[in-house]
């Protein structure tokens, strides 16, 4: 709500103010009380079996999470393995 909305203990609470773009344009959005970023909206093309295992891995929903969480899961193990290579070759040069 935004600063020009007031409430008073007479006000009935089912009744609430309405929300102005500039209320919405403030929100963020949470889960768990942290904020979470937003998600970039993008087409891509998968094999039906790949879909098919991850909706059936989540029942049905919420099956694009868990491709994000496993794309996630690559990115940073290719990242420890990035540092693992680099640390391996600053050893060596200096042996």
């Amino acid at each position: 709500m935004n600063k020009k909305t007031t409430l008073s203990a007479s006000d009935d609470l089912d009744e609430a103010p309405p929300w102005t773009a500039e209320d919405f344009a403030r929100a963020t959005r949470r889960a768990g009380l942290q904020p979470v970023g937003k998600k970039l909206k993008i087409n891509i093309t998968l094999d039906p079996d790949i879909v098919a295992w991850y909706k059936a891995k989540a029942g049905g929903r919420g099956y694009q999470t868990l491709i994000n969480t496993a794309l996630r899961e690559v990115m940073r193990g290719q990242q420890l393995s990035d540092i693992v290579r680099e640390t391996i070759r600053e050893e060596l040069h200096v042996a």
